[in-house]
């Protein structure tokens, strides 16, 4: 498939190689508020990624459509997607004291099934450490309207995940390699 194709899918978005995986439930699915068990992954879009802020409004633009019927549910009219639910959020606003969603948006996309996980090569990744709250890399999600107990608005699902690079672990949590990086003595009296 060339380049230059339509996507098949209005709805299904990939994001840019600097989008960073945050809350990265991928390996175990893990269940929220005793719902379902679901994997899960909350995914930071730096605000300069303007090319993949413009796919995934235009796909929860898509997802509204598509799913007018289920929105509208037993009412008389669709409500707008201004007053719906939508997955893509200002981390400056709503994260304000956590730095790694400065200047960002963020979407948090959640499946039933495993997503697949693969390197830069497309290579699948089986090595659990390898993939963390704090790497860098693109993702597959697909966005869709929901109507379930009240609550209505556009979801966005999980597919699968590329890893581009390594990034910071995010979560406070220091890997052994960090840790032991230095053998100087000087920091054990830190």
């Amino acid at each position: 498939m060339s380049k230059n194709m339509k996507a098949t899918n209005p709805m299904k978005v990939i994001t840019g190689p600097d989008t960073r995986w945050s809350y990265a439930n991928v390996w175990e699915p893990k269940s929220i508020n005793g719902g379902a068990p679901k994997y899960s992954v909350s995914l930071i879009i730096p605000k300069s990624d303007t090319k993949t802020v413009a796919k995934i409004e235009a796909a929860i633009e898509a997802a509204y459509k598509e799913g007018e019927g289920k929105l509208k549910g037993n009412g008389k009219s669709v409500p707008a997607l201004s007053v719906l639910k939508t997955p893509m959020r200002d981390g400056d606003l709503e994260r304000p004291d956590d730095p790694a969603y400065a200047n960002a948006y963020f979407v948090n996309a959640n499946a039933t099934s495993a997503p697949g996980i693969v390197d830069v090569d497309r290579n699948p990744i089986l090595t659990r450490s390898e993939v963390y709250s704090g790497v860098y890399g693109r993702a597959s999600i697909s966005f869709y309207a929901f109507n379930s107990s009240g609550n209505k608005g556009i979801a966005c699902g999980l597919n699968n995940l590329q890893k581009v690079r390594d990034g910071e672990p995010l979560g406070g949590k220091s890997s052994a390699e960090s840790d032991f990086a230095t053998d100087e003595a000087d920091d054990f009296l830190d």
